[in-house]
């Protein structure tokens, strides 16, 4: 692996990122500032914080990012709940961003045990 871009979980984090981006753009116009602004910080950090967690010489450093990548994936979950009870998502555009996000998280929780295995 040369880069963290040959990472798949970077990838799919860069993928989910699009995915909020779409489905906020249906968001009422009020929740622009609020629900949408935050949960788009949350998807762009989860992406951000594998590549600079990779880019640092220690291995600490490193599984602290990806520890902020989780946690704001654990967020984002938290997030889709609140727009999907506010009826700002359909079930199913719910189910599809969670399971996205259930699928990056295992991945990260993977190559945390991994980093720290080494």
């Amino acid at each position: 692996m040369k880069t963290y871009r040959d990472l798949i979980v970077w990838k799919k984090s860069m993928s989910l990122v699009t995915q909020i981006y779409q489905f906020t753009k249906t968001f009422p116009r009020e929740e622009f500032y609020g629900l949408v602004s935050q949960i788009r910080r949350c998807a762009v950090s989860v992406p951000g914080n594998i590549a600079e967690g990779y880019g640092r010489r220690s291995t600490d450093d490193y599984l602290r990012f990806l520890q902020i990548a989780i946690s704001s994936l654990y967020e984002i979950q938290t997030q889709i709940e609140i727009a999907l009870n506010l009826r700002y998502l359909t079930n199913d555009k719910f189910q599809s961003l969670y399971e996205s996000t259930r699928e990056i998280e295992r991945m990260l929780s993977s190559l945390i045990r991994k980093v720290r295995g080494k």
